[in-house]
């Protein structure tokens, strides 16, 4: 598929003598012909940092769009604009299908400026990019089932079944990199993959007490997870204040599906959890909730040596407590975040021993009574 935009990109850039760019609707990067000048200072910052980052500035979308591009059915001319960044006079050619603008070709101004003729010509080939897009963004829509059997399928024959369907569903993007992103809570259906465009599939499944939605986001290398983290935000926008997301180990290929998705569903988990994560939550950064998000919960509640502590009475010494144990029991640093006295730390912590009936002096204890803690976090965001 990428090889499909790259030979339109190219046939653009030779019908109207100008290097051209594609970005999809997010103004995320999809395929860039080659700039021939020999004339460094002829590149636009714009285009560099667009091939370079894979995506435009807010500042510069927000620029482009206030003339008009998401409206517009034909070429654009867009003059440059040096306190937006724009250095270079620009042609915009919407792409669009049935209506809908999915993309944009970019290309820098050229000489002699393209005739009308030549204009219409490459309209005609923007016109089969959309075409693509659509089609890209129809077949993830048509996925959620398979998608939703993989992640939903117990091990063995069954699981290894659905991996099947779905890699044939795919077809040449079964083999490529992803990565899972998941959005919870979800208060309603499967949203349409172009809500997402660098989506394979959506489905909606459900986890940990309510219901989660799961995307399979395609990426072009391991370090760049920009369109994956794009999607979590875009998707967790669009269901409300009180969700987060989770975005899992880029991997190749299928076979690890279930891991990413356990990997995707602890990071949101996580990111509810704690504000320090953020809204949405890259698995290799959420530390110990790695471990904690894939324990049941405990049928008779928290540990027994915390269940007074966790009390609503005594939240102020669980507080303290916690972060004793984040700031690995420096007493200093505790009473310098919490804002008090090093004495008044003292008492707070011989209250939580008496409370527990653990040695804060033990290593054992200690972790025992920060992974209580740090779990009883977690249910309680979920609860």
């Amino acid at each position: 598929m990428k090889a499909d935009y790259q030979e339109l990109v190219d046939e653009i850039s030779a019908l109207l003598g100008a290097p051209a760019t594609l970005e999809n609707r997010d103004f995320g990067l999809v395929a860039f012909g080659a700039h021939d000048s020999d004339d460094d200072t002829a590149m636009d910052p714009v285009r560099t940092r667009s091939i370079l980052t894979r995506r435009s500035t807010p500042a510069v979308r927000e620029w482009f769009e206030g003339f008009g591009i998401t409206r517009a059915t034909g070429p654009v001319h867009i003059p440059a604009a040096p306190e937006a960044g724009v250095f270079r006079d620009r042609i915009c050619l919407p792409v669009r299908h049935r209506g809908v603008v999915l993309g944009y070709v970019w290309l820098l101004d050229a000489h002699p400026v393209p005739t009308e003729g030549q204009l219409s010509a490459a309209m005609e080939v923007a016109a089969r990019i959309g075409a693509l897009l659509s089609d890209e963004e129809r077949a993830g829509a048509d996925l959620s089932r398979e998608f939703a059997a993989v992640l939903l399928a117990g091990s063995g024959w069954q699981r290894d079944m659905a991996v099947a369907a779905l890699h044939e569903a795919l077809g040449d993007d079964a083999d490529r990199l992803h990565t899972v992103v998941c959005v919870t809570p979800w208060p309603g259906g499967t949203p349409s993959v172009r809500t997402v465009p660098s989506a394979a599939a959506l489905t909606t499944v459900p986890a940990a007490g309510s219901q989660a939605l799961a995307a399979l986001v395609r990426l072009r290398s391991p370090e760049a997870l920009d369109p994956a983290a794009a999607a979590a935000e875009r998707l967790r926008t669009t269901a409300g204040a009180s969700a987060t997301g989770g975005l899992a180990t880029p991997r190749t290929g299928l076979a690890e599906l279930a891991g990413s998705w356990h990997e995707a569903l602890s990071a949101a988990r996580a990111a509810s959890a704690e504000s320090r994560f953020g809204k949405v939550a890259e698995w290799r950064a959420i530390g110990p909730y790695r471990l904690l998000a894939a324990l049941p919960p405990a049928p008779d509640g928290p540990d027994l040596s915390v269940r007074t502590l966790l009390s609503p009475a005594h939240a102020e010494l669980a507080r303290t407590a916690e972060v004793f144990l984040d700031r690995a029991g420096q007493a200093s640093r505790t009473a310098s975040d919490l804002g008090i006295h090093r004495q008044t730390l003292y008492y707070r912590l011989s209250r939580v021993q008496q409370l527990t009936g653990l040695d804060l002096n033990d290593g054992e204890d200690r972790l025992l009574l920060h992974m209580a803690l740090k779990q009883a976090r977690l249910r309680r965001r979920e609860g």
